[in-house]
């Protein structure tokens, strides 16, 4: 099993490019069962994630062809087999994306219950309720979720509570949809508008991207089309903060700052210099941070996914921090990390109290999930003597050859079996 090797202590300097999403680019692989015709990609990144989920759309039938350099095609032919299995879908949430098409497309879908990072509940219960809305029977048994419907009919849809993939779920499930869908508290994240935008670029008629009420008229058929994805305002924001912790200047490109406004925000609210165009971002860190707290919250407000990303740029902060965490109750596991590489950090419930430090020391300590990951990444490279980070499995679950990027800005780090 890999593991990162970390020296730390050296400035960040130079250019690096942004992946394209993760979070964009699995719903929109998902979105090819919705056409017999091709869906023509660019700037996929290469993920683990990605590759669990073109073996899972392989594995239903879809024909998939890599070109390289983030390029790919997809076509779904009519004779396919509707069941994504226990074996693909423990690894990853995402995978319960192809219920929606298979079931608007084809009729029937049975998918496995799913798994991916043990950071909390995340229940697909919307997803249920939103589809028999949409007059399909559904049942869940032995682990799977059983659905049918000879043809879904429109419906108006207000979820319990925003859900990004039981929106794009349902968004995917409804364009194919008979009638008029309406969906009352929508997820507005941008990987939620780019599945959206693809869509309609394929035929669908939805109105209201971008806002929290989608109204869509359903079509019998979908197109192919071609699509580039959006950059990945996550990595985007995790290469900032190790900038920001380690010191340093960045630029990067490819990048999308307008999806990012909030955690420009912080960034800035902790010291960094930052400049923006449209498709760069730059940072220059000449300081140590200043100490900032947070609430996560669903877009536009900052972000789950990188909490514990500024979590670790708190840890070496001049001052205290306050961080609460609303959206998944299990995601401080990388606080008892951080902990072995001499953070302060104390917990109350979904409250973290992170006390900054003049330095940090090198450990071995191990990655809990995705995000976790990056932010061991991060306390790595500031901290003193060396940091050894196992079960990076979950980092190269949503980042692109991150030792690779960073390594060209000068990070001492090295990927060793």
């Amino acid at each position: 099993m890999d593991k990162l090797i970390i020296r730390g202590g050296q400035r960040l300097q130079g250019e690096v490019a942004v992946s394209g999403a993760k979070n964009a680019a699995l719903p929109i692989l998902c979105a090819s069962l919705l056409t017999a015709d091709t869906l023509y990609l660019n700037n996929v990144p290469e993920l683990q994630d990605i590759r669990t989920m073109n073996k899972l759309l392989r594995q239903i039938g879809t024909h998939i062809e890599l070109h390289g350099g983030g390029r790919m095609s997809l076509a779904t032919p009519a004779d396919i087999t509707p069941v994504a299995p226990y074996e693909l879908v423990k690894t990853m949430r995402a995978a319960i994306l192809v219920l929606g098409p298979l079931l608007a497309r084809f009729g029937e879908a049975k998918v496995s219950l799913p798994g991916g990072c043990a950071i909390g509940q995340r229940p697909v219960d919307q997803h249920i309720k939103g589809l028999q809305l949409m007059g399909a029977e559904i049942h869940v048994e032995h682990g799977y979720i059983h659905a049918q419907a000879k043809r879904l009919r429109g419906a108006r849809i207000l979820t319990d509570m925003i859900t990004v993939t039981g929106t794009e779920n349902l968004l995917m499930a409804a364009v194919l949809a008979e009638g008029e869908t309406v969906f009352e508290n929508a997820a507005r994240e941008p990987e939620v508008n780019d599945l959206a935008n693809l869509l309609v670029s394929m035929g669908a008629k939805i109105d209201g991207i971008g806002t929290d009420r989608l109204v869509v008229q359903g079509v019998s058929a979908l197109q192919g089309g071609s699509h580039s994805i959006m950059p990945d305002r996550i990595e985007a924001g995790s290469f900032l903060c190790a900038v920001l912790a380690t010191g340093g200047e960045v630029t990067l490109t490819q990048a999308d700052p307008a999806s990012m406004e909030a955690t420009l925000e912080k960034l800035r609210e902790m010291g960094a210099q930052i400049t923006t165009g449209d498709d760069w971002i730059r940072l220059v860190a000449a300081q140590r941070p200043t100490a900032i707290g947070a609430r996560t919250a669903p877009y536009p407000a900052f972000a789950t996914d990188m909490q514990a990303q500024l979590m670790a740029v708190n840890t070496i902060a001049q001052g205290t921090s306050v961080i609460h965490e609303t959206i998944f109750e299990n995601r401080f596991m990388h606080v008892q990390e951080l902990r072995r590489l001499g953070a302060d950090i104390e917990i109350d419930g979904h409250t973290a109290v992170i006390k900054g430090v003049p330095n940090l020391s090198g450990a071995t300590v191990m990655a809990t999930d995705l995000r976790a990951s990056a932010s061991l990444v991060i306390a790595g490279l500031v901290a003193q003597g060396q940091t050894t980070i196992e079960r990076i499995y979950h980092l190269d679950r949503g980042y692109d050859k991150m030792e690779a990027k960073l390594t060209a800005l000068g990070a001492d780090i090295q990927r060793v079996q």
